[in-house]
């Protein structure tokens, strides 16, 4: 495959090596690189001499950015709507193939990891953060909402730290990664081609990785978790945005951050980020899947997606105007709409 590719898969000695290969674009996935490292998925399976998937980022920016939300927002404001769901119909097919992949799913993580880019490496078994990881589900800024399978996964972090990250779409570090189960293992950034190196020769993992993991340090939330259950375990938004009133009104810094990052997203983003938490709890990951194909079935043909990514990534005056404009004025039923079902057109996943 040529190197000017945007992913390059390949088999080198015992892995299926992929490298996500769009660095001026921060590796963000386009539908070419979800279909091809679908297909690689599928040859490697049953290639007996394929002992292991390596996945890695070129470049030294991030890792994966998250979808191509410019070219995502092209194909809307054309109209081709149709087009736009291929791209979420094969990107969420291919996070069901992670999640249930037969053998060993290695991402090296040393950058930034956001929306897509999380969908590819979460579900996998093994995450390894390197000191520059930063894990971020910053989707609610944009209009959109936390996908590729956040539905699933942040409702299962510990003390609702999946609800915090979910409607803020703040960032969380290598430490607070292992800590909370996002990555499973830490390497020093230095020793990553290494472990890439020897993730390729014939060995068990377990025997491999021991010689490069490390301790990353204290967790930076560790000092928050507290403040992060009490506020963000709320039964409903509005609690969660009164106890933030509360803890800010007693001093606490961190609150007020939270409660001032929560009001510049998109109040609809917010309000449907909150509805996943709390079904996401009591759903499989296919089940979570649906769900969210559902939403974004009806994100497309909205308007809050196109006014997030105008501000942000089109225009980028970062003045978007949201409608509604507050957490208060998002209708119960405007938000469960977004989770009916679709009927014929349901997002349908391999067995």
């Amino acid at each position: 495959m040529s190197q000017d590719a945007e992913i390059i898969c390949e088999v080198r000695g015992a892995a299926g090596v992929v490298v996500l290969n769009r660095p001026r674009a921060l590796n963000a996935l386009s539908h070419g690189m979800v279909r091809e490292l679908a297909r690689a998925l599928d040859a490697w399976e049953r290639d007996p001499l394929v002992a292991r998937v390596l996945l890695t980022g070129a470049g030294d920016k991030a890792f994966c950015a998250g979808g191509d939300i410019r070219a995502l927002h092209a194909l809307g404001v054309a109209g081709r709507h149709d087009e736009m769901l291929a791209f979420w119909r094969d990107e969420y097919a291919l996070n069901v193939r992670i999640k249930t992949y037969p053998k060993p799913y290695v991402a090296l993580i040393d950058g930034l990891v956001m929306g897509g880019g999380v969908g590819i490496t979460l579900h996998g078994s093994h995450r390894i953060a390197g000191e520059r990881y930063l894990f971020s589900m910053p989707e609610v800024g944009i209009g959109f909402f936390p996908d590729v399978g956040a539905t699933y996964a942040l409702p299962r972090l510990p003390d609702a730290v999946g609800t915090y990250l979910a409607l803020t779409g703040d960032r969380v570090g290598a430490a607070d990664a292992l800590a909370l189960g996002l990555a499973t293992h830490f390497v020093p950034g230095a020793r990553m081609a290494e472990l890439a190196d020897a993730l390729t020769a014939r060995g068990a993992l377990e025997d491999i990785l021991p010689s490069f993991t490390q301790d990353p340090g204290p967790p930076a939330l560790a000092a928050e978790r507290g403040t992060i259950a009490d506020c963000f375990g709320a039964s409903s938004l509005a609690e969660i945005l009164a106890r933030l009133s509360r803890a800010e009104a007693e001093g606490g810094a961190f609150a007020t951050r939270a409660s001032r990052t929560l009001r510049t997203k998109s109040p609809t983003s917010v309000a449907i980020a909150f509805e996943q938490m709390r079904r996401g709890g009591g759903l499989d990951f296919a089940e979570a899947m649906r769900t969210e194909y559902r939403i974004v079935s009806r994100i497309v043909r909205g308007r809050e997606f196109y006014e997030g990514v105008r501000a942000a990534v089109i225009d980028k005056d970062n003045a978007p105007v949201w409608r509604p404009e507050t957490l208060e004025a998002v209708g119960r039923e405007a938000v469960s709409a977004y989770f009916d079902p679709l009927g014929a057109d349901e997002l349908v996943l391999g067995t």
